[in-house]
């Protein structure tokens, strides 16, 4: 069963504390799907992380016709997993439209992710976050 964004912000909610909400998101990221070995190429990997990231992009169509991304990632760093996790929850199977009228930085705002994460890991974040936003805009030039 995948975990919403809105089972995210609910346990969240719940979980006052800062180290509670980090073994949450290390859990979360116990929960991605297995990414096989030959994702992990440097095609996937993503820029811009201290942690080794991987993020693979699949498309397909929905059952209008437009084109659908689904994602797996998966990184070296448990918490960057949670990270993709909570990521994955917002983007994957949805529409490049969809996608692109989604803030996932605001999310991550709104969850308090901005005053308890490094630079670096923000930095990392974002890269993950312009990558499936390119991805997604690069799906919707090609579909024309």
């Amino acid at each position: 069963m995948t975990t919403t964004i809105d089972d995210i912000r609910a346990n969240f909610e719940l979980l006052e504390d800062w180290d509670d909400r980090y073994r949450y998101v290390i859990e979360l990221g116990r929960t991605l799907a297995p990414m096989p070995d030959d994702e992990h190429s440097a095609a996937n990997k993503v820029n811009g992380c201290a942690s080794q990231v991987w993020l693979s992009r699949k498309v397909a169509q929905s059952d209008t016709g437009a084109p659908v991304l689904s994602y797996l990632g998966d990184s070296d760093a448990h918490i960057v997993r949670g990270l993709i996790a909570i990521l994955l929850s917002l983007y994957s199977d949805r529409t490049p439209k969809d996608i692109l009228a989604t803030d996932a930085i605001a999310v991550f705002d709104e969850l308090g992710f901005r005053d308890h994460l490094t630079p670096q890991r923000s930095n990392g974040l974002r890269s993950m976050v312009e990558r499936i936003r390119n991805d997604a805009r690069a799906t919707l030039e090609t579909a024309g």
